[in-house]
């Protein structure tokens, strides 16, 4: 499977010499060969057994350059989305296998002018294959992943160092984590830290790039103050072969928007876990106090906004948990789509200590003060 994926990756990296609309700075669409090698992160020493070399990871990516007609685009240095596929090998083919990729993507520039050396962020988040997933009676040693299917997240910082006219190189760092959230048991999750280098090939082209006559701003801020409201659902699983837990939260957050990309705040967070419902009633608590069978945590958020999409990273502080199961520390991080009216889509990944909890999907209003 390796080698059929390596050979692909060349054919399609010598083939995107001519997916080129013949602008030497903006084609149509470019497919983009990149390899990554690095190691597995042991957060947890029960883990340790699974690393049995420096896995790799291969990718094809299919980008679409933006061109500034849109006021996101602009504020982002002229980004580039795309679609990445991705093969990754964990050197352990008994017990961990392969992990098979799709996701969509964002390469955003730190600077505003093109250098020959120009530093990028991509933020990635979609879906990840597992093919050797825990197995009660066939794979019991892979206590990382749980499920076949998980959610994945990549972040890469990278270079794009521009040999000459045709030819740019991009060496980097990346880091990717695969894991359900615990939505099925084990879900200690793996993350994996690599160096990362690319090759992009481009086209010498007379022609103009096109000019834009009107941008469209819908997505600008309407004020520097807001407050953000949403609710939750999600689920998780306490030990192999049980059934899920419900996780239920409310939230309320006020932002300030330092600017159209950028914003801080502080949030509350009430969660109602079934789970944690166990534990409390384990532990020998006051079965009568409703209230303490919640959890509450204050949090500090910053969100990078992406036009209509805000990403959210938070780190709170769980001030009323009376069954101390988890830990007092929660950490998120969410992808929010806002509409023209102030309705928004919420999906996150809750995580206590490194170790996620679950992922959640609600619904949300933004109101500007």
């Amino acid at each position: 499977m390796r080698l059929f994926f390596v050979i692909i990756i060349f054919v399609l990296n010598f083939c995107s010499l001519f997916a080129q609309n013949g602008l030497t700075e903006h084609p149509n669409w470019i497919i983009k060969a990149s390899y990554n090698q690095g190691i597995i992160l042991i957060h947890r020493s029960s883990i340790a057994d699974l690393v049995k070399g420096f896995p790799a990871i291969y990718e094809l990516n299919f980008i679409k350059p933006t061109l500034g007609n849109k006021i996101w685009q602009t504020e982002n240095n002229l980004p580039e989305v795309g679609i990445t596929t991705q093969l990754i090998d964990f050197k352990n083919p008994a017990h961990l296998g392969y992990g098979l990729i799709a996701a969509p993507f964002i390469e955003i520039p730190f600077n505003q002018k093109i250098k020959q050396s120009r530093l990028h962020m991509r933020i990635c988040w979609g879906l990840s294959y597992i093919t050797k997933p825990f197995n009660v009676h066939t794979n019991q040693n892979n206590i990382a992943i749980g499920s076949a299917l998980n959610q994945y997240v990549q972040f890469r910082w990278f270079w794009k160092l521009k040999l000459n006219q045709n030819l740019i190189f991009e060496p980097g760092f990346t880091f990717s984590h695969t894991s359900n959230a615990r939505a099925q048991v084990p879900n200690l999750g793996l993350n994996i830290a690599t160096l990362h280098t690319a090759i992009n090939f481009r086209l010498p082209s007379n022609k103009t790039i096109p000019q834009t006559l009107k941008q469209d701003s819908s997505t600008k801020v309407k004020s520097k103050n807001e407050l953000v409201t949403f609710a939750s659902i999600g689920f998780n699983q306490r030990e192999v072969n049980l059934k899920k837990q419900m996780c239920y939260m409310w939230a309320l957050y006020y932002h300030r928007n330092v600017r159209n990309t950028h914003k801080f705040g502080l949030g509350l967070n009430i969660f109602h876990d079934q789970n944690y419902l166990i534990d409390y009633e384990n532990t020998g608590l006051d079965p009568s106090k409703t209230i303490d069978k919640n959890r509450m945590s204050l949090n500090f958020v910053y969100a990078y906004n992406i036009g209509r999409i805000s990403i959210p990273t938070e780190v709170g502080y769980y001030f009323l948990a009376k069954a101390n199961a988890d830990g007092n520390i929660v950490s998120r991080i969410s992808v929010n789509y806002y509409a023209k009216n102030g309705l928004f889509i919420h999906a996150g990944l809750r995580t206590h200590f490194a170790i996620a909890y679950n992922f959640e999907y609600g619904v949300g209003y933004r109101f500007y003060l």
